[in-house]
């Protein structure tokens, strides 16, 4: 028998018409690029509003049921039966809408000092040492060091103590059928109808019951909060022959490695650079801001305009070519923070398409890597002292 944690799957066999082969498909990524910047993870527990039997006798629901029967081989009647226990989530539908004001919601400082508190460090640095051997195995896998996995760890679920309580069924289906008004809507609602898909094969094929799988009012699920296509896509196992159990801290380390890599993460490379604090180099960090996540100036050219760089022993001749892209971090009645982000800044955005989501992983990653390197030579020290 599969075991998963108590905390997110209620393990339950159920009919052999739920199983078939899986289908990789979007991800978590597109899901998040127009996420509002909150202080809090998407795993966060929140108390959830609901309305019985809304998808009993949808047409909507229907066709879509009727897709998944000549898709994927579901039993038509099968899931109509589930669909009318799925319910209209109320809050799920108010969560996913922009925060009501653009000047709380850029908010650098507000947004980091959700992050970086003492609690979240101390609690990272005991998952890191915790974890150490299995987060070496995804270094040497995929090239993405410990720090930068359990800062994302640390980010979207507190380290597993919030991975969400709403019942994901119910959450896909009302943001799939029930998305609210928004400039964007269609495209959205697309994207969480496909999510449905992908969780209904996912569920099936690894024998779970889908009314009793738990994640946030968005339908991200455990320790990474993965959404279910990427699950499909991305998710690792530390053992053979066992799906990936993403309750569990092994099973999350490396799925999040593997994701990060496929999406470019360069290893041995770092995520952004400092620019100089000096009145040219503001300037210019404020022209070239734009907002695009993805690098697309070189360093040759910001430093031919006069943009200095706040960093020593960096052989500024071999990085020229190298794409970068100005990252603005504004909080209100302050001077906005200007970084270069390089291609591993822009892959982080791909977890969570928005800066303040990035810069608070990378912070956060460089804390707990100078707390956990100090506890490491501490140790190494009292062996000396016990052998």
């Amino acid at each position: 028998m599969i075991r998963f944690s108590s905390k997110l799957f209620f393990l339950k066999r159920i009919p052999s018409f739920f199983i078939s082969s899986a289908l990789v498909a979007h991800g978590h990524t597109a899901l998040a690029q127009s996420q509002p910047e909150r202080s809090v993870g998407q795993g966060q527990n929140l108390e959830e509003d609901i309305t019985l039997r809304r998808y009993a006798n949808h047409p909507a629901v229907d066709a879509f049921i009727s897709e998944m029967a000549a898709r994927h081989d579901f039993d038509a009647h099968a899931l109509r039966r589930l669909f009318a226990r799925a319910r209209y989530s109320a809050t799920s539908a108010k969560q996913v809408m922009p925060v009501a004001s653009p000047e709380q919601q850029r908010n650098w400082h507000v947004y980091r000092s959700s992050f970086l508190d003492e609690k979240r460090i101390r609690a990272g640095v005991r998952f890191w040492r915790a974890h150490q051997a299995v987060l070496r195995r995804a270094d040497r896998a995929f090239g993405v060091p410990p720090e930068i996995i359990v800062a994302i760890i640390g980010v979207e679920s507190f380290y597993g103590h919030q991975m969400g309580n709403f019942h994901v069924l119910d959450a896909l289906t009302t943001l799939a059928f029930d998305y609210p008004p928004a400039p964007n809507r269609l495209e959205r609602a697309r994207l969480f109808r496909q999510n449905l898909e992908d969780f209904l094969v996912w569920t099936r094929d690894i024998g779970l019951d889908p009314t009793r799988v738990l994640g946030s009012y968005a339908g991200a699920i455990g320790m990474p909060q993965f959404m279910p296509s990427n699950i499909l896509q991305y998710a690792r196992s530390d053992e053979p022959n066992r799906p990936p159990e993403l309750t569990g801290a092994a099973d999350s380390i490396l799925s999040i490695a593997h994701y990060l890599r496929r999406y470019g993460w360069e290893a041995g490379r770092p995520v952004v650079w400092n620019i100089g604090v000096d009145s040219g180099s503001q300037r210019i960090a404020q022209a070239t801001a734009d907002g695009r996540p993805e690098p697309h100036h070189t360093l040759g050219q910001l430093l031919q305009a006069g943009l200095l760089l706040n960093k020593a022993f960096l052989d500024l001749r071999a990085e020229l070519d190298t794409p970068v892209t100005v990252v603005d971090l504004p909080t209100p009645g302050q001077p906005v923070e200007y970084w270069l982000g390089l291609c591993n800044f822009y892959i982080l955005t791909r977890y969570n398409k928005s800066f303040f989501y990035a810069a608070a992983v990378y912070q956060l990653s460089q804390r707990l890597k100078q707390r956990f390197k100090p506890a490491m030579t501490q140790n190494l020290f009292k062996s000396s002292q016990n052998s």
